[in-house]
């Protein structure tokens, strides 16, 4: 995994989750508290409720993303950017701003003007983006996203993320958002569930990971619980997501969604990572596969990466010797061990063609767990 040096504030595996607070100077934008059109007034929001509360990252926003609004021009986001970046010349906190934009010419202009960073929206829909930020030499969020400037976020089945995520290839300094939240019609509550439970598969990229979780509603439904209320369920998602993988939390309730990416931070699996060894984070073979993918390597060996365990109750001498002779570890006898890589547990259900008993309903398992 890639270190981003986002205005020399480090952002991957071998450091703290960073925080992204959120200030927009578009009126139409929902949530109010973020919303400003005043150089002054959006300053002291900046420091006092951002950076102030633990912020590292500002993301500044010119328009809303909102599907319902009519999408701004080059034209109009560049007029809406004084306001930008007079308040982040009256800002006196340390902090990385970020200007969210799918226009590369608007985010030439910003990155010129003082701003640190890009949120791409629309994924490099505008060729031009990566080249404008590698001039800047800026790191720029890289959200999925169809090749489409009016349709942000808008991929409309989740096996489609991992792949829009290669539009227009990578800089140096790309951070990936598997782009959480309803960019379409068409995109349901269970994707986003479906994106957050294959999180650890866009780690294949070998890009760190920017989420975009905060009160979503995909979160909400769990817990039945509405906007206002769902500060709760935004931070247990948020532990979770860092313990995924993912090293910045874009949000609205900073103080508190830090607090929350410093514990799944702290309590994250322990993994070996020197100068020239560094263990994987993998638990399927989905997620193997992204990054055997990447290394131009064998599929075949994806199998391999990931392993299931079981107690299995009722296996007799027979059904053991069985599973022994295909390689899977087996001991103790009732109840049993059962254990293998991925590979071992395919082929071994290939070779005892659907049995009856234990280890039917045991082979039966290893169908949807693999």
């Amino acid at each position: 995994m890639q270190t981003v040096d986002a205005a020399g504030l480090q952002i991957g595996d071998d450091h703290p989750p960073r925080i992204m607070g959120v200030l927009n100077v578009s009126k139409e934008s929902p949530y109010d508290p973020s919303v400003f059109d005043d150089p002054d007034e959006a300053a002291a929001y900046v420091d006092e409720e951002l950076v102030g509360e633990g912020a590292d990252i500002v993301d500044v926003g010119l328009e809303s993303a909102n599907k319902k609004f009519d999408v701004l021009s080059p034209e109009q986001e560049l007029d809406r950017l004084d306001t930008a970046v007079e308040t982040i010349q009256r800002v006196e906190g340390d902090v990385v701003f970020s200007i969210e934009t799918r226009y590369a010419e608007v985010a030439d202009e910003a990155l010129s003007r003082g701003f640190d960073m890009v949120n791409d929206i629309c994924g490099f829909a505008d060729p031009e983006m990566p080249e404008v930020c590698e001039a800047h030499d800026a790191a720029v969020v890289k959200m999925a996203s169809p090749p489409d400037l009016e349709r942000p976020g808008a991929i409309e089945d989740v096996d489609d993320i991992y792949d829009a995520l290669t539009l227009n290839g990578f800089t140096d300094k790309t951070i990936v958002d598997p782009a959480f939240g309803g960019w379409s019609e068409d995109k349901t509550l269970a994707d986003d569930r479906e994106t957050f439970d294959r999180l650890r598969e866009f780690r294949g990229h070998g890009c760190p990971i920017l989420v975009s979780i905060n009160r979503k509603n995909f979160l909400r439904e769990v817990a039945d619980r509405s906007t206002e209320e769902a500060l709760p369920v935004s931070l247990a998602a948020t532990s979770m997501a860092v313990e995924r993988g993912a090293h910045i939390v874009r949000t609205h309730d900073v103080a508190e969604t830090r607090d929350a990416a410093l514990i799944g931070y702290e309590f994250r699996r322990d993994r070996y990572d020197a100068e020239r060894v560094e263990e994987l984070d993998v638990t399927t073979v989905a997620e193997a596969e992204r990054h055997v993918t990447r290394l131009d390597g064998d599929l075949d060996a994806a199998g391999d990466a990931a392993a299931r365990a079981y107690e299995v109750h009722g296996l007799d001498g027979d059904d053991r010797a069985a599973l022994a002779a295909e390689g899977v570890a087996v001991t103790g006898e009732d109840p049993t061990f059962v254990a293998a890589p991925i590979s071992v547990i395919q082929a071994a259900a290939d070779e005892l063609e659907s049995p009856d008993g234990v280890l039917g309903e045991l082979t039966a398992a290893w169908s949807i767990r693999t």
